[in-house]
């Protein structure tokens, strides 16, 4: 673009309104075409966009029905103060009762009173619980506050923790174990080399505590849980919780039950919500689509749709439309199909749910309805079919982001084209200002060399200039 225009000042032309008026005319039908392709080409990118996106909807909404493990749950129901309850989908429905008739403990022992300085007695303590067994060497000068960190310090011990409790008497090593139950019961033996007898009330035999001596006071007895279920079935436990005591239930003792208190109950029921919740969630995504593909492929001379009569609109609604009549295997040699779910279509191609049929459909044959929507690696079911067809269409690598990409790179030709235009009319433009500026240049040098003839000739000799 020329910075500076000059208007004539020989030739009394508009230099700069001639030259903007040229370059106009050639500019303005260039970027009317050219403006009208790019809308164009942006409106079809943002439409099969819209597409791309309902699309993808549909197949989010019919994922949640694609997955065999979101069938056929069960709802456990009776937790109460005594006992917590979960299931699996192996549990079978029914109800049990649970008496909760023990809770699982763990192992307590405290030691007699000691002095804060006063030496336990020289050897070696072999501490065990469960199947966790470890040392402690005592020396000679060993308080009872070295032996509690030696034992909570000890990187071969997980399973027995070491506190001191001081009262009006003195110090006392409490020793915990970490985990409940019988088989966790904590086991001390010594090798007390100050007296060299292990068992005894004198130095570190002490804090024996075994078969052979007890030397220990025991606060808390080890126990295993233990409940009676449906009246006569004993189980028991090291832990509070029992998992699949009844087969896909895990029950969490919390509190026993006393003599007078309410027996709880386990009732277990099937829940199959999910496929109303994800029909319903289908029903609606694809009733969006419905309604965006009439809008998209609407005709007409005053109202036509961006994608109306494209090959794309009508090849995925029919594809689409194909696929949602196909019937799927259920059990054995039979097969369903949406409509006999309930899912049907109205006059104007938009489904309805029918919920009694599909509640009537889900208790004749719940495995019939999951296999229909979930299928096998051999035989995919509705969902991966659908999902499969529609990725064909949304995927990366799929049919609309294949348009998408070619639209987009249409568009950068045409920044190309528009640099490229620019350019040619700003030489247009830097040339028309040339050569009317030479054009102008010429006039006022033809204009004053007419004056100066003109004086020259007035004041040649014998020459009468005319009186007005």
């Amino acid at each position: 673009m020329v910075d500076i225009a000059f208007t004539g000042i020989g030739s009394g032309l508009q230099i700069s309104e001639i030259v903007d008026a040229i370059v106009g005319a050639e500019r303005a039908p260039f970027e009317g075409r050219l403006n009208r392709r790019q809308a164009a080409i942006t409106t079809d990118i943002s439409a099969v966009g819209a597409l791309k996106g309902a699309l993808e909807s549909v197949a989010d909404a019919i994922d949640n029905l694609a997955s065999a493990d979101k069938y056929q749950q069960r709802v456990t129901s009776g937790s109460d103060s005594f006992v917590s309850l979960s299931s699996t989908k192996s549990a079978e429905v029914g109800s049990y009762s649970i008496n909760v008739d023990q809770i699982a403990t763990s192992h307590k022992l405290v030691s007699d009173a000691f002095g804060s300085s006063e030496a336990v007695g020289e050897g070696t303590m072999t501490l065990s619980s469960g199947s966790e067994s470890f040392d402690i060497n005592v020396s000679t000068t060993a308080t009872l506050g070295d032996i509690r960190d030696a034992i909570n310090d000890s990187l071969d011990n997980t399973s027995i923790s070491a506190t001191i409790i001081t009262d009006d008497n003195g110090q006392h090593l409490v020793l915990t174990s970490k985990e409940t139950g019988l088989a966790n019961a904590i086991k001390i033996t010594v090798n007390d080399v100050s007296d060299t007898n292990n068992t005894d009330k004198v130095g570190l035999s002490r804090l024996a505590y075994d078969t052979g001596a007890t030397n220990l006071t025991e606060v808390r007895e080890a126990k295993d849980a233990q409940i009676t279920i449906d009246g006569s079935l004993v189980v028991t436990n090291s832990t509070n919780e029992f998992v699949d005591a009844i087969d896909g239930i895990t029950i969490t003792a919390k509190k026993m039950h006393e003599v007078d208190d309410d027996i709880s109950t386990a009732s277990v029921t099937e829940n199959n919500s999910n496929i109303k919740l994800g029909l319903e969630e289908f029903v609606t995504s694809y009733n969006a689509l419905v309604d965006l593909s009439k809008q998209l492929g609407q005709s007409g001379e005053n109202s036509a749709g961006p994608l109306a009569g494209d090959s794309l609109l009508r090849g995925v609604m029919s594809k689409l439309r194909q696929e949602l009549s196909s019937s799927f295997s259920s059990t054995g040699s039979d097969s369903l199909t949406l409509n006999q779910l309930g899912v049907r279509s109205d006059q104007f191609g938009k489904f309805e749910l029918d919920t009694d049929d599909l509640d009537a459909q889900i208790a004749l044959n719940v495995d019939g309805v999951q296999n229909f929507f979930v299928g096998s690696d051999e035989t995919p079911g509705f969902a991966a079919s659908l999902k499969t067809l529609t990725e064909f269409y949304t995927e990366s690598d799929g049919i609309i982001q294949g348009r998408i990409d070619s639209k987009n790179s249409q568009l950068s030709k045409l920044d190309d084209e528009r640099e490229a235009f620019t350019r040619r009319i700003d030489a247009l433009e830097a040339r028309l200002f040339s050569q009317y500026n030479a054009m102008d240049l010429l006039v006022s040098n033809l204009n004053a060399t007419s004056s100066y003839l003109q004086q020259q000739l007035d004041n040649l000799p014998g020459v009468v200039r005319e009186s007005n």
